[in-house]
């Protein structure tokens, strides 16, 4: 016969099945039905997927550029601001001028050459006559107006990437450091390379990214998510507006002269800017496309004249003289200066052949100037215009024989005796063929392991010029740091405001990013420490 569990048992049974009574009244008291509080697991059995969706941190990303800053959060598409630099932002708190009725901007001279849109640049790769105590005041600013308008952050710890090209000076790297550590209080900045992320927002692992900038236009060779190659060239977004400045003069100065005017006004910085932005475009091919059509630029904050004629064609000199320079000789060209599709060709040409077959077949074309109607197609012409023409030999003069000495045959060597492979005698006199000439073994399953891959993914497209797009830099860094992928160069805020860039580890450039083994669980530190954390860190690429 079965026992009868005791009054005490059955009691304490109960009292653990039902809740207490401040529960009972916690729940009672919501209006809508709702999901039962979960139960707090420990950490050390915890599941790993609970710990790594887990929103601990603000994790942000920001990419910044001599002419514009973006930021946003990770996981996103597109940033929450992209914000344009100006000398409009550097006005006082309280300054509503620009917003009255009777207000004219005020006169800044333009420049010419280098110094052409200064007061519009963030920042300049040259730092000999650059104010670094004043740029980093500026990127502070743009730091706190993005984190106030568009963030909205809580207490939570807050995590930045930072998207920055490879070649930027240490001390205009370590003021942006600065700027941005001050700026949003982060615990820890990841360094992350502009030509790496564009490649990684294209769903690629190798390519050739060519970021048309406004200060130059660099081409760099990107195979297994590192840099093998790069190169740089002037002709860019700023050459580009200044020849759109010097169009516009011209043009006002022929109005201004049928008309019996010997006044001196001039086009604004944004006005040329605006121009350049709605209507520039580029040719599809070298010579003129015919189209003799005029059209009508409005200009409503200018004094004289309120609208300006101007041939359509003629708006797409700018990027002829500024990007491809298709009427300078080659003799007459330095290496800073090289109209873009000699920049590119230029880049393949230094390129191991393995690499170069994988890089042409993905180019990336990126950057501000990047999206003027006609650029990408004219760049991908003119290239395989040069590679049809050149080849790939970087001599251009082969003297008196006037022709490659590897392309000339001649009959006495065109010919050559057939090999024969002599039987090789062992020890004991018998004759046996060497190991060079035997037969490879047949090995069936690397055989049909070979055709599945092959039936199951399309082979790879190589050796021929192809244009890829991408989604940019920054939705690459989006990506990257959403995945909790931990970059190379993770500086802390600690020992950058102690030590600043001084303080990198100039024996380890390359630090591994593979964390160890956690067979305790996550969440549970070991005795060194936990896994995968830095005793140092270096500047990999900015070294």
């Amino acid at each position: 016969m079965a026992s009868t569990p005791s009054y005490d048992v059955r009691k304490s049974t109960l009292s653990r099945l039902r809740p207490s009574t401040a529960a009972g009244q916690q729940l009672g008291s919501l209006p809508s039905p709702h999901t039962p509080l979960s139960r707090s697991i420990s950490g050390l059995y915890g599941s790993p997927a609970g710990g790594y969706r887990s929103e601990e941190e603000n994790l942000l990303v920001f990419e910044l550029g001599s002419r514009c800053m973006q930021a946003g959060f990770a996981g996103e598409s597109s940033p929450r601001c992209s914000t344009k630099y100006s000398p409009d932002l550097e006005r006082r708190v309280g300054d509503y001028r620009r917003w009255a009725i009777d207000y004219e901007p005020p006169h800044r001279p333009l420049g010419s050459g280098e110094t052409w849109g200064w007061d519009h640049e963030l920042w300049r790769m040259d730092i000999r006559d650059l104010d670094l105590g004043l740029v980093e005041d500026k990127v502070e600013r743009l730091v706190r107006e993005a984190e106030l308008k568009y963030f909205l952050l809580d207490n939570r710890t807050r995590r930045v990437a930072l998207v920055v090209p490879s070649s930027l000076p240490k001390p205009l790297l370590s003021v942006l450091l600065g700027g941005v550590f001050n700026g949003v209080q982060a615990q820890t900045i990841t360094l992350l390379p502009t030509a790496v992320m564009a490649t990684t927002a294209a769903g690629l692992r190798s390519a050739l990214v060519i970021d048309i900038g406004w200060e130059e236009t660099t081409a760099t060779a990107v195979y297994e998510y590192r840099e093998v190659h790069q190169r740089h060239s002037v002709r860019a977004g700023k050459a580009l507006s200044e020849e759109f400045g010097t169009l516009l003069h011209q043009e006002l100065r022929n109005v201004t002269a049928a008309a019996g005017d010997v006044s001196e006004d001039e086009f604004t910085f944004e006005e040329i800017e605006e121009v350049m932005t709605r209507i520039g475009w580029c040719r599809c091919g070298a010579g003129p496309e015919g189209h003799g059509k005029e059209i009508k630029i409005p200009f409503p904050t200018s004094h004289y004249p309120n609208t300006l004629d101007v041939s359509f064609d003629r708006l797409s000199d700018p990027a002829e003289l500024a990007l491809f320079a298709p009427e300078a000789a080659e003799h007459d060209l330095d290496d800073h200066n090289l109209p873009l599709p000699l920049l590119t060709y230029d880049t393949l040409l230094h390129l191991p052949v393995d690499v170069r077959r994988v890089c042409m077949s993905r180019i990336i074309i990126t950057g501000g100037v990047s999206k003027l109607p006609g650029i990408k197609r004219r760049l991908l012409a003119d290239l395989e215009a040069l590679i049809d023409k050149r080849g790939w030999t970087p001599v251009r003069n082969y003297g008196s024989t006037k022709k490659d000495p590897r392309s000339l045959s001649h009959p006495s060597t065109a010919k050559s005796a057939p090999i024969s492979y002599s039987a090789i005698p062992d020890d004991d006199g018998t004759l046996s063929n060497s190991e060079s000439n035997m037969d490879r073994e047949f090995d069936p399953i690397m055989r049909k392991i070979s055709q599945l891959h092959m039936k199951h993914s399309p082979p790879p497209v190589e050796g021929v010029i192809r244009a890829v797009e991408s989604l940019g830099a920054w939705a690459g860094a989006s990506l990257v740091v959403n995945n909790r992928v931990r970059g190379v160069v993770e500086i802390e805020r600690e020992r950058f405001l102690q030590h600043g860039l001084a303080g990198a580890s100039a024996a380890k450039k390359d630090v591994s990013v593979v964390p160890q083994r956690q067979s305790m669980g996550p969440g549970v530190r070991g005795v060194s420490g936990a896994a995968g954390e830095r005793g140092s860190w270096g500047l990999g690429v900015w070294a």
